[in-house]
């Protein structure tokens, strides 16, 4: 899968792309990551990618036109029919959950579009732009962080990214956790200050291990995150109880 990142500091992503899983899965050709600087499709010798926003109010707003030009030139790639989509990050976009990394996971690339400064000419997001993603309700310098958090969850769900294929689909969030948080797991030693592993996970009794990280994971969901419980059923959980 191909990442095609339009960003005004690309120097931001050697990091991500050298280390861990991803680092690894770009080695191995399961993903790539591509940088495109808007500041190579200006036409002035500054370099100029922003200006003050029309009628007045603080801060700089991202051009159109090099945003375009890049955005465009990494279209020219694909046949018209295998256009990647083009995602731009952005406080004001779609909350960023399991499901799109999902969805965008198969996709075989992504143009994404780490939004600066006051924000971004709308004819831009208007006509060039698919889909606005956002990490929450909060504010960050710019898009580069949150592009990274897209790339490293989409890219864990490409095949052959994971050692263990089978680790994506029973996590937080995932349809085989039936959407909720995982289980509490634990390692040696068995016994650590007093504090002991529950006998269950070292019983050998798989049946009963599955149940124990079944309500494990009904409970932890319950104390942290109640919300993502609307609509759980006993149906979810393949037996007549209900956290």
């Amino acid at each position: 899968m191909m990442f095609r990142v339009v960003t005004l500091f690309p120097e931001m992503f050697a990091s991500v792309a050298g280390a861990s899983i991803l680092g690894r899965a770009i080695d191995a050709g399961h993903v790539s990551v591509e940088l495109v600087n808007p500041r190579d499709f200006t036409h002035d010798s500054h370099r100029t990618v922003d200006a003050p926003p029309y009628g007045g109010g603080p801060g700089m707003v991202l051009m159109a036109p090099p945003l375009f030009d890049a955005v465009e030139a990494v279209r020219r790639q694909y046949a018209q029919h295998e256009q990647p989509p083009t995602v731009l990050l952005s406080p004001q976009g779609t909350q960023f959950n399991q499901r799109i990394a999902g969805q965008l996971a198969n996709e075989k690339a992504l143009i994404l579009v780490c939004g600066h400064y006051e924000g971004i000419d709308e004819r831009f997001v208007e006509h060039c732009v698919d889909l606005e993603l956002s990490l929450g309700d909060f504010v960050m310098t710019g898009g580069e962080l949150p592009a990274m958090a897209v790339i490293d969850a989409v890219a864990r769900l490409v095949p052959g990214v994971l050692g263990d294929a089978s680790s994506a689909n029973v996590e937080s969030f995932s349809d085989g956790n039936r959407g909720l948080l995982d289980a509490a797991v634990y390692t040696k030693p068995a016994d650590f200050r007093g504090w002991r592993v529950p006998d269950v996970l070292v019983s050998g009794d798989h049946a009963a291990i599955e149940r124990f990280r079944r309500e494990s994971s009904a409970t932890r969901t319950l104390k942290r995150r109640p919300d993502l419980m609307k609509g759980w059923t006993s149906d979810n959980d393949g037996d007549d109880r209900n956290p």
